[in-house]
């Protein structure tokens, strides 16, 4: 049995202008429907592939601002998010999560200034503004990730040292064993190797599943590690 709160999402492709850009994204065009059995779903692939474009339709279908924060956040910093999730229709199951977060690396710094604006004597804040980038992203998923959670993420590992990274994903794995789901969009390695996670590419045509090894952010990872000298000699021989 699917208990995921999330179980999949349709597109219904009459509602998006003739004329709009999301007709020329190719892992999305001509896409009807995604559907999530896993606790842990992770988009990759290039930049503009479309991943966070998608992400972010899911969040607004689900009631998240367009910029992040839970679903009490409601402000608007700059409007760029696309149509696609008036095109939306997400398919839930019987279960309803208990909280929720969607975290935007290239918007934290507006939610991090509301959060401060939103505090009262009840609801302290956690004063992101006053740590470093990294231990800020790190603070709130801390704080944020719960049981029982609906979790997008838009590239968590921004501003995350390699160590920090694999804390969240401590964070991550643990949460996900408490019942909740999480939908990540990210380039890293590390969070990609979470035992079980499904992995859809947003390479090579329409969005399908890959295994962990067949990405590009372990191929290259690999590659650099294992022949450093020899790929740099390529890559800087004629500069």
């Amino acid at each position: 049995m699917n208990e995921q709160f999330i179980q999949s999402i349709s597109i219904n492709w009459d509602r998006i202008g003739r004329n709009s850009y999301l007709r020329e994204i190719e892992a999305i065009k001509g896409v009807r429907q995604l559907v999530f059995t896993n606790p842990i779903t992770f988009f990759v692939g290039e930049n503009g592939s479309g991943k966070s474009t998608i992400l972010e339709a899911v969040a607004i279908a689900s009631g998240f601002n367009p910029e992040g924060g839970t679903k009490n956040y409601c402000f608007s910093t700059y409007d760029s998010h696309s149509e696609l999730h008036d095109a939306l229709r997400i398919s839930r199951g019987y279960r309803k999560p208990g909280w929720g977060y969607f975290l935007r690396a290239e918007s934290f710094y507006n939610v991090a200034t509301k959060e401060e604006e939103y505090a009262d004597l009840r609801h302290p804040s956690e004063r992101y503004h006053e740590r470093s980038h990294g231990e800020s992203f790190l603070a709130l998923a801390q704080r944020q990730l719960k049981p029982n959670g609906l979790y997008l993420l838009d590239e968590p590992e921004a501003a995350l040292s390699p160590q920090r990274q694999l804390t969240l994903l401590m964070e991550i794995y643990g949460c996900a064993r408490q019942e909740s789901q999480f939908i990540i969009v990210t380039h890293s390695p590390i969070l990609l190797g979470i035992p079980g996670a499904d992995i859809w590419t947003f390479d090579d045509g329409p969005i399908h599943r890959c295994r962990y090894e067949d990405t590009d952010s372990y191929q290259v990872t690999e590659m650099f590690i294992n022949s450093r000298e020899y790929l740099l000699k390529r890559l800087l021989h004629d500069l």
